[in-house]
C-alpha cells in the first residue's frame, strides 16, 4: 500500500509543479494589467479638472452656439423658432458681411506684417550684449503689461483732435491737424497704429527669445567666412528664426481677426462702418440688436475663416520653415 501511495504521489507531483508554475506566471500578468488600469485611472483623475474647464468654457459654448445658429431667438435670447440655415443664408447675402470681411482683411494686412517687421528690427538691435541694452529691452517689452482698455484710453488721448499730442506735433512742423478717429480715411489706420503698438511687446519678446536661441558659434563662423552682419542675418539667422516667425505670424493673424476692445473703445465700428470688423459686427447683431441666432452664425463663420487661414499657413508656409 505504501508503495502504491508513493507512486501516486510521484505521478501527481509534475502536474502539481506545472500548476504552481502556471499560477506564478499568471500573477505577474494580472499585476501588470491591474497596474496599467490604475495608471490609466490616475491619469484621467489628473485630467479631470482640465477636461471639466474645457467642457464648461469651450465645448458647451461651442455646442450652444451651433444650436442657436439654427434658430431664431427673442430679445431675451430664448429660442423662438427653428430656421435651419436661414441665418447663414442671411449672412452670405448681406453686403455688410462682405464689407466687414474686407475691413478685417485690410486691418490684418496693416497690423500683422508691420508689428512683425518692427519687432524683428528691435529684437535684432537689442540682441547684442552691449551696455545699456537691458534698458531698451525693458522699454520695448512694456506694452505687453497693458490691457486693451488701458492702451485704447492712452491712444484716445493721443488722437484727440484739439489737445492730442499727435496733432500738436503735426502743427509744430507746419501740417494740418488730422481727424484721426472721425475721418473714414484715417480711422482704420489710427486703430491699426494703436494695435501695432499694443502687440509689439509680446511679438518683440518672442522674437528676441528666438534670436537668443541661435548659437554664438554660427555668428563666429559667418564672421570667419567674411559674411557681413546684414548678410549673416538675412541668409543664416533669419532661416534659423523661421519657426519663431511662423508661430508669431499665426498668433498675430488669429489675434487680428479677433480684435474687438480697441475698436469698441476708439471708434465703435465707425465712422461710416470704416472700422466695422467681423467681431464688432457680430457684437452688434448679438448684443445690440439682440439677434443671437445671427450672431451665433457669424461666430461660426468667423471660426471657420480663422481655421481655414491657419490650415493654409500650416500646409503652405510651414514648408519654408527650417527646424533645427
Amino acid at each position: 500500500m505504501e508503495e502504491l501511495e508513493m507512486n501516486a504521489i510521484e505521478r501527481d507531483l509534475p502536474h502539481a509543479r506545472k500548476s504552481k508554475t502556471t499560477v506564478k506566471a499568471a500573477h505577474p500578468r494580472k499585476a501588470a494589467i491591474s497596474q496599467n488600469w490604475a495608471e490609466t485611472i490616475l491619469g484621467y483623475i489628473f485630467l479631470f479638472p482640465s477636461l471639466l474647464l474645457f467642457a464648461i468654457f469651450l465645448f458647451y459654448p461651442l455646442i450652444q452656439t451651433f444650436y442657436l445658429s439654427l434658430h431664431e431667438t427673442d430679445p431675451r435670447g430664448r429660442v423662438a423658432a427653428f430656421v435651419g440655415l436661414d441665418n447663414f443664408t442671411a449672412i452670405f447675402t448681406s453686403e455688410r458681411f462682405y464689407q466687414s470681411l474686407g475691413v478685417t482683411g485690410l486691418f490684418t494686412l496693416l497690423t500683422v506684417p508691420t508689428v512683425i517687421v518692427i519687432a524683428l528690427m528691435l529684437a535684432a538691435f537689442t540682441h547684442n550684449q552691449l551696455k545699456g541694452m537691458r534698458i531698451f529691452q525693458f522699454i520695448f517689452s512694456l506694452p505687453v503689461v497693458l490691457s486693451v482698455g488701458t492702451s485704447a484710453v492712452i491712444w484716445m488721448m493721443l488722437f484727440h483732435p484739439s489737445v492730442g499730442m499727435l496733432n500738436y506735433l503735426l502743427q509744430q512742423v507746419g501740417l494740418e491737424p488730422v481727424a484721426w478717429l472721425t475721418d473714414p480715411r484715417w480711422a482704420l489706420l489710427s486703430v491699426s497704429m494703436m494695435t501695432v503698438w499694443m502687440n509689439l511687446g509680446f511679438t518683440y519678446i518672442v522674437l528676441l527669445s528666438g534670436l537668443q536661441g541661435v548659437p554664438d558659434e554660427i555668428y563666429d563662423s559667418a564672421k570667419i567666412d567674411g559674411s557681413g552682419p546684414i548678410r549673416t542675418f538675412v541668409q543664416i539667422v533669419l532661416p534659423l528664426l523661421s519657426p519663431t516667425v511662423f508661430f508669431v505670424t499665426i498668433v498675430s493673424i488669429i489675434g487680428a481677426f479677433q480684435s474687438f476692445g480697441q475698436i469698441h473703445i476708439l471708434t465703435k465700428g465707425g465712422p461710416v462702418n470704416s472700422t466695422d470688423v467681423l467681431v464688432y459686427s457680430l457684437y452688434q447683431d448679438a448684443f445690440i440688436n439682440f439677434r443671437f441666432g445671427t450672431g451665433s452664425a457669424q461666430a461660426l463663420v468667423l471660426f471657420t475663416i480663422i481655421l481655414i487661414f491657419t490650415v493654409i499657413q500650416f500646409k503652405v508656409f510651414e514648408r519654408k520653415v527650417h527646424y533645427q
